[in-house]
């Protein structure tokens, strides 16, 4: 009989699923007779909670990003709310004790801390031993993953494994594999086919725009001004389930060569085919990029785990930041006239690439 392996993730649309999908996908490659159940943790135990919470902070990071950036990883905050926390978990033994008794897992692993640590408190009170690993998708760990009951952390870097071991996690529970993304990361396609394969023209350079799944960002803005520079260049703009955005692109006529893309399976594809990403700095594009040696530049990243993920990537040399659409412009022009650069970050970016990290995951959870 194969293992028995629960993974928890929240938000359909996330670095979070994403990340659980790649591991999923890697566990079944290594063992497909082990049983996954890969499950939405707010949608089970809170499906009222999920769209609500979800509102509120779309809502917050649009419209007060300060608010957010206060409340995310500040110690005071975590300090007050830890009996409120402690309460949510405890109402949710029952669905638990359910969840536990007929599913029987031989390990769980989460890929944000909400269900990490609803489970380490669980696995508290239910007295129980069930192995359990949080799985970090961003580079810049917060203290709402600290619990005495998780038994190992997979981080992207030793970097990101230092703050949490600064915060209390014992050092040998620090496991830096990287990112989980999909496994097939790892092949590297030829840039010249797969440009015909989407009719993009083979002699010009390939600029990639990502607004992560649901298609943020200031992308009308950049298009608009990326469309007047004389460097000449192609875009694809990829708009994830934002709608209104890709109409938009489809109806305009710009002087420059724009493909719009929706939601897609294949950004391995399109990364592939292009020589530099602007991009919100969310954990899990960031790590697909690094796979690809895909230069990074970052425009109006989210207060919180994308601005800690942006110093990371600044401090390590591996993308560059504009803090409005005009100097994004000049770096972009400057970057194609210094090409340089674009090879020195993508070979700095080789030393933080885990394209197998997946696997790696998938081996471990399956060990335990």
């Amino acid at each position: 009989m194969g293992r028995r392996i629960l993974l928890m993730y929240i938000s359909e649309i996330s670095g979070h699923h994403s990340a659980s999908l790649a591991v999923e996908k890697a566990i079944k490659m290594l063992n497909p007779d082990a049983e996954v159940m890969n499950m939405n943790a707010f949608n089970y135990t809170n499906p009222i909670w999920e769209r609500i919470i979800n509102r509120a902070y779309m809502s917050v990071v649009k419209n007060t990003p300060e608010l957010w950036d206060y409340l995310y990883d500040n110690p005071k905050v975590l300090k007050n709310t830890r009996k409120i926390r402690e309460m949510i978990h405890r109402a949710h033994t029952e669905k638990l004790n359910m969840l536990f008794d007929e599913f029987k897992p031989d390990t769980v692993a989460c890929t944000q801390a909400y269900p990490c640590g609803m489970v380490a408190d669980y696995k508290k009170s239910a007295g129980i031993n069930t192995p359990l690993l949080g799985i970090l998708t961003d580079y810049a760990p917060h203290s709402y993953w600290v619990y005495d009951n998780v038994d190992a952390y997979i981080v992207p870097s030793e970097e990101t494994g230092q703050k949490l071991i600064r915060d209390g996690v014992m050092e040998d529970r620090i496991k830096p594999l990287g990112i989980p993304i999909d496994p097939k990361y790892i092949t590297r396609l030829d840039p010249a086919s797969i440009k015909r394969e989407l009719n993009l023209d083979p002699a010009l350079p390939v600029v990639l725009i990502m607004g992560g799944g649901q298609g943020l960002g200031p992308i009308k803005k950049i298009l608009l001004t990326i469309d007047r520079l004389k460097t000449e260049f192609q875009v694809i703009v990829v708009t994830g389930t934002n709608k209104k955005i890709y109409g938009w692109i489809k109806k305009r006529r710009f002087k420059k060569k724009i493909f719009p893309f929706g939601y897609i399976d294949y950004i391995e594809k399109l990364m592939d085919a292009s020589t530099l990403i602007i991009t919100k700095p969310g954990g899990v594009t960031t790590a697909e990029a690094l796979a690809k040696n895909l230069p990074m530049l970052i425009i109006n990243p989210l207060p919180g785990q994308e601005m800690m993920n942006t110093r990371f990537l600044l401090d390590e040399g591996v993308a560059l930041k504009a803090d409005e659409e005009r100097e994004l412009a000049e770096l972009i022009d400057w970057l194609f006239s210094n090409t340089g650069k674009l090879k020195q970050i993508a070979q700095k970016q080789s030393l933080y690439a885990k394209p197998d990290a997946a696997l790696k995951v998938a081996e471990l959870l399956l060990s335990l």
